[in-house]
């Protein structure tokens, strides 16, 4: 009896080194450069997210943050390579609406966002400008689906490619006014404006920062925003859900990182990202890109990440979408 008692005392003293062991490596993280891998081309909204946030992280904790451009597959392959990755804290995800959508749009992934991919921190949301060329003639979202409506087939509808937020906040909107549009995918956002200004598409649900100089320039015109809130940046522009109520899109970014990574080291990372987000100046920058920060715990940004991932699904299952 007294053995077992001494084997028990030794097992508990071991798992009380190894606690304590793991939190003092997480009170020394990071001590070697970190892996911050954004599934996109470099020069990207996403990716000048990432370089915002990363540059100062490094700045805070004396490591490099290390932007790492893994683009392809609609944002997959950079997501699964961090879902592969050693789960350490030395390799993590710039979080972004393709995540969510991806969970359904694809029908064959390698992994599971929800399940491989744990929540570090929320950055922002931004919102998509549902935006019209200056030919259409209606000045406000009510107009515009009344237009739609009475000229059946010939209103088109432009988007940066399948499956993007943009498209799916087009669909979005179909799904929930009635209005039926032709939609018309491009390589990318810059390629669906200029057709935009030539005419040759209509409206637009695009992502605020590229979009942005062409409405305050007068090119385009803007008739809502997608998100639940009006924004700073255009604030005499309504809320799409202002005429089509309970319509709320929006582009989600964060942090995440390999499910079993610990959770002191995720504990540390959401300390250091929110202390980011709270600097005057990355606030600025952030509302500049399209959203103020989002200061929370790792399970705020989880359940964020649930809801957005339940909503596209309904939106992709709706419009019929998938990619094999």
């Amino acid at each position: 009896m007294t053995s077992r008692r001494a084997a028990i005392g030794w097992i508990a003293l071991g798992l009380s080194a190894f606690s304590f062991m793991s939190s003092a490596s997480a009170l020394d993280y990071p001590t070697r450069p970190v892996r911050f891998v954004v599934g996109y081309p470099a020069g990207g909204a996403t990716d000048i997210l990432a370089r915002l946030i990363g540059q100062r992280l490094s700045e805070r904790t004396g490591q490099q943050f290390v932007i790492e451009n893994k683009p392809g597959a609609g944002n997959n392959i950079g997501t699964e390579a961090v879902v592969n990755a050693e789960p350490d804290g030395y390799t993590i995800l710039l979080v972004n609406p393709a995540n969510y959508i991806n969970a359904t749009l694809y029908s064959k992934l390698n992994f599971n966002f929800l399940r491989d991919i744990a929540p570090v921190a929320a950055f922002n949301r931004t919102a998509n400008v549902m935006t019209v060329a200056k030919e259409v003639p209606a000045k406000n979202v009510a107009e515009f689906i009344a237009y739609v409506k009475a000229n059946p087939g010939k209103v088109n509808m432009a988007s940066s490619g399948n499956g993007t937020s943009v498209h799916l906040s087009g669909e979005m909107f179909m799904m929930m006014s009635g209005a039926k549009m032709q939609h018309i995918p491009y390589r990318g956002a810059a390629l669906a404006i200029t057709d935009m200004l030539g005419g040759q598409v209509q409206v637009i649900f695009d992502n605020m920062p590229s979009i942005i100089q062409h409405i305050k320039g007068g090119s385009l015109r803007a008739l809502a925003v997608t998100t639940a809130e009006k924004s700073e940046l255009l604030p005499d522009v309504p809320t799409l859900g202002a005429t089509v109520p309970g319509y709320e899109a929006s582009a989600l970014f964060g942090m995440g990182a390999p499910k079993k990574t610990p959770p002191e080291i995720i504990a540390k990372l959401n300390s250091e990202v929110n202390a980011v987000l709270a600097e005057p100046a990355v606030k600025a920058r952030l509302i500049e890109l399209g959203g103020d920060p989002l200061i929370g715990p790792p399970e705020a940004f989880g359940k964020m990440i649930a809801d957005e991932t339940a909503k596209w699904e309904k939106v992709v299952q709706a419009a019929g979408v998938k990619i094999d």
